[in-house]
């Protein structure tokens, strides 16, 4: 253990369980209903409402080998073709057998899929798929059904929840092995203030960290909490430099920040092309599946053909769709491009790549366990080595569902006894020093700068330095006579955590000094699997400062040494 916490009021109440899920997206929800059906007393905590997640601004779907002639083994080669030789061949085989299954327990759980005239799953293609096996709900709506079905089957299960509830640290008993978190509970809590859950089994299912870029298809609440509290129990992550740009998100501007609307995969897997001004398919012979390649591709074609043209986007051109198909297929994003002006029906979307998904995170096995002994994660918060360095579209949500069922199952085995959180770290171990709520824009523009895209490593050097002058004058501030402190509350919690992920992004961005999957160095354009096929592991050194390890092989090393 670390002994690193954030600067907190100690907590003023607590509750007890066997079990702590945080997080409520596809893989909180479904972590703590199995968990529930175990017989084990779950608690759900999330840090806005039960729906507000991530999981509901899902567009595309979710992949399974679910249609005729398709099968896992196909459903295997396109993920492990995508994760660009780093994927975890065993983990990928757990999610692409038991795939299909979850998504039909999913069904069983309320949630209502788009069907044929025959009553079959309709299912569409996207990105480096050569088979259709995306599922979806609504046209384009697919992650908020999923997130209505499961939500009301927690509150059908009278599960307690926790809402507007930010998680701040973990707890331990005397033995350094999980106790619960401490949480904060915002205004329209059930709870005041900073308080306790205490249970032997914590699972993180806080989703993504895009909030640390200035531009993202990620909610305001994705600012990373969930690896930033795993870094400062002392468990280690991985594969944080492959974070993946999304193609096509809506441009709304050069000076555009905060969270982007999407234009979904699925637009371009019934059809659409990427055009430039001048209407011509730049895609085109820069992959065999063109426009469906995988993301980091397509990412990479649309901002080299930016900089060829001087201009800061490119065109999705769907006029042909006509306005049935739009209106039928994809109601959501039709509106909300025509919010802004826009009718896809009639003009091309104007798009530009986004940060949108973290393929790397806490690092776990296959059983969700992570170097902390009792702590899980699962889904985006998680590295469970499905993604490799770069994640196949729509296997996020599956993930989310296989990952968090077999955490729920080894909970339900192991059955671990409630002890005692050990007391409070001592003064010797100061808290980490909170950074002002200001600093959260210094932090998106810095790593966005450094670390978006395209890298470098004049461009990394310059956001680490930057980056570390934030850490380093915070500290400054905090010890000085006289100083203003920061006053522990939200927005100070998130933006430290913000900048604790964006120094392990960029630690392991400057040690992956080659081109793979959405890690794409300007001044290594090539891959190099002779050093380059490893996972690079980081934890927080006593110094608080990332301590980046690669390892041996493409294999990760266990999570527990008797393993």
């Amino acid at each position: 253990m670390t002994g690193i916490r954030l600067t907190a009021p100690a907590p003023g109440w607590a509750i007890d369980a066997d079990v702590v899920v945080v997080g409520s997206g596809v893989a909180g929800l479904t972590a703590a209903l199995r968990c529930a059906a175990a017989g084990l007393d779950t608690v759900v905590v999330t840090k806005a409402r039960l729906d507000d997640g991530s999981t509901r601004w899902a567009q595309g779907g979710i992949a399974a080998a679910l249609g005729e002639g398709d099968t896992p083994e196909q459903h295997l080669d396109d993920t492990l073709v995508a994760g660009a030789g780093l994927c975890d061949e065993e983990a990928v085989r757990t999610l692409v057998t038991e795939g299909p299954d979850a998504v039909r327990r999913l069904i069983t759980t309320g949630a209502h899929f788009d069907t044929t005239d025959s009553g079959d799953i309709a299912l569409t293609r996207e990105g480096g798929h050569h088979r259709r096996r995306i599922a979806h709900a609504g046209g384009d709506a697919t992650g908020a059904e999923i997130s209505r079905a499961l939500v009301e089957a927690v509150r059908e299960a009278a599960l307690h929840t926790i809402e507007n509830a930010l998680v701040l640290d973990l707890l331990t008993d005397a033995e350094g092995r999980t106790a619960g978190v401490s949480l904060h509970v915002m205004g329209e809590g059930q709870h005041d203030g900073v308080g306790a859950v205490r249970a032997p089994s914590v699972v993180l299912a806080t989703g993504g960290m895009g909030q640390v870029f200035s531009a993202t298809t990620n909610p305001s609440v994705s600012t990373g909490d969930g690896v930033a509290l795993a870094l400062r129990a002392g468990a280690e992550v991985s594969d944080l430099e492959f974070v993946q740009f999304h193609p096509t998100v809506l441009f709304l501007g050069a000076d555009s920040e905060g969270q982007q609307p999407l234009v979904s995969e699925a637009v371009r897997g019934e059809g659409a092309h990427l055009v430039d001004a001048d209407g011509v398919c730049f895609m085109l012979g820069q992959h065999e599946l063109a426009e469906l390649a995988p993301r980091d591709i397509v990412a990479k074609g649309i901002t080299r053909r930016m900089h060829e043209k001087g201009t800061e986007h490119m065109y999705l051109d769907a006029r042909h769709f006509g306005a049935a198909m739009w209106e039928q297929r994809f109601p959501t994003i039709l509106a909300a491009c025509r919010s802004h002006g826009i009718d896809p029906v009639t003009e091309p979307i104007p798009v530009s790549p986004a940060a949108h998904y973290a393929s790397g995170g806490v690092r776990t096995d296959l059983r969700g366990r992570t170097t902390v002994p009792g702590l899980y994660a699962c889904g985006e918060v998680a590295c469970t080595g499905v993604h490799g360095a770069n994640r196949l579209a729509s296997n996020s949500l599956l993930e989310g569902l296989v990952f968090a069922e077999r955490i729920a199952a080894d909970i339900a085995e192991v059955r671990p006894p409630r002890t005692e959180p050990a007391d409070a770290p001592r003064d010797a171990d100061a808290p980490v020093p909170l950074l002002a709520p200001e600093a959260r824009t210094a932090i998106q523009r810095t790593t966005t700068r450094g670390a978006g895209v395209l890298r470098s490593a004049d461009s990394l050097a310059t956001a680490a330095e930057e980056l570390e002058a934030l850490h380093r004058e915070a500290a400054a501030d905090a010890e000085a006579d006289g100083a203003k402190a920061v006053v522990p509350g939200v927005d100070a919690w998130e933006v430290t955590n913000l900048l604790l992920v964006s120094r392990v992004l960029v630690a392991a961005a400057r040690e992956r000094e080659e081109t793979r999957g959405c890690h794409w160095r300007e001044d290594r354009p090539d891959r190099d699997d002779a050093h380059g096929r490893r996972h690079l592991v980081v934890r927080i050194g006593p110094d608080r400062t990332p301590v980046v390890h690669r390892t041996e092989t493409a294999a990760f090393p266990p999570v527990r040494p008797s393993d």
